[in-house]
């Protein structure tokens, strides 16, 4: 009799055990998944997207451009901040965490908006409103050698005839044998991702340095590297007509940078237009409408915050190289520049 009862007994938890796993939901999969993309055509960058599927209780989409967000209804209206084509990816999602996902290219035109500028149409010193100054030596802590001691004069950084000059002068100051300026516009203007557009001539003599580059806004709590640095132009005297376009950050700084070169005619002549265009993907770098260097931008690197703008004229230090004896004065001229996001 105990011998039935024990079998009546584990007969029972065998039942009630395969009542439990005939309770578990049964896995489902996302089917007949579309997405739909309509286009604004006011060139505002605005995109609609409808995903659906049968099964689907939330929808992931990847923009493209290194944005992702997560959308319950799959519908939504994105902003894309650049013109571009896209490759748009959506994963739907079941309640049991299957999925299956959809694949879309768009093309995107975006019209800019100017949204800082300085035509440097008067005289004197450059607004106040807009630019700062650095002032002293590379043992303020901006380093790389240099030889020039930075002032704030009228006669290392004016207004004339419609542009800026920024000018080194071989002189005794403070202990430096050249003096010139370093213009920025650090607590005044910054920007995240856009459009700058420089028109510049370059100054001549072996040793010149002339700059038009951004640091990161958070410089001053995680310092250089850390905080990005993209290079719009740089030009050395020693190589004549070579324009660097380049970008520091942790994995590739100094003389490991991530920067490219063109070379052009008449740098120190003739007014050439420098440009850099940036997006949560790219930065690219211009001369005269044309791109000779491309970085890929990511989540992983600092170029995704705002940036200050900064226009110098160095001389001699790690790139400028020895300056030529005969050297006096020379200046980089700036007619505008603007910013477009």
């Amino acid at each position: 009799m105990k011998n039935l009862l024990s079998l009546l007994g584990f007969s029972a938890f065998l039942l009630l055990s395969c009542g439990k796993k005939a309770s578990e939901p049964t896995a489902v999969t996302p089917t007949n998944l579309t997405l739909n993309a309509v286009v604004s055509t006011d060139n505002s960058g605005n995109v609609t997207f409808t995903a659906s599927a049968t099964n689907a209780s939330t929808y992931d989409y990847d923009f493209g451009n290194g944005v992702f967000q997560t959308v319950p209804s799959g519908i939504v209206t994105y902003k894309y901040p650049a013109s571009g084509t896209y490759s748009v990816n959506v994963i739907a999602k079941s309640s049991t965490g299957q999925t299956a996902s959809q694949r879309t290219q768009i093309t995107v035109a975006v019209s800019q908006s100017l949204i800082f500028s300085d035509e440097f149409d008067g005289n004197g010193a450059p607004d106040p409103s807009k630019w700062g100054y650095d002032i002293g030596t590379g043992s303020n802590g901006w380093g790389n050698n240099e030889l020039q001691h930075y002032t704030n004069r009228l006669d290392n950084a004016f207004m004339s005839n419609g542009t800026l000059k920024i000018r080194a002068i071989r002189e005794a100051f403070s202990g430096s044998a050249f003096t010139s300026a370093r213009l920025l516009t650090q607590n005044k203007f910054s920007f995240k991702y856009g459009k700058v557009e420089v028109k510049a001539k370059l100054p001549a003599g072996i040793g010149t340095w002339p700059a038009l580059w951004m640091l990161g806004s958070n410089i001053s709590t995680v310092s250089w590297p850390a905080c990005g640095e993209i290079d719009i132009m740089e030009h050395k005297g020693s190589q004549l007509n070579r324009i660097h376009g380049t970008v520091h950050h942790p994995a590739r700084f100094g003389g490991n940078a991530d920067g490219g070169t063109r070379d052009i005619s008449n740098a120190t002549t003739e007014f050439h237009i420098y440009t850099m265009e940036w997006t949560a993907t790219s930065i690219k770098f211009l001369v005269d409408g044309n791109v000779y260097h491309t970085v890929a931008n990511s989540a992983s690197l600092p170029f995704n915050q705002n940036f200050f703008l900064i226009m110098n004229l160095a001389m001699g230090g790690t790139f400028g190289g020895p300056v030529e004896s005969g050297f006096s004065s020379a200046a980089m001229e700036i007619d505008y520049i603007r910013v477009y996001q």
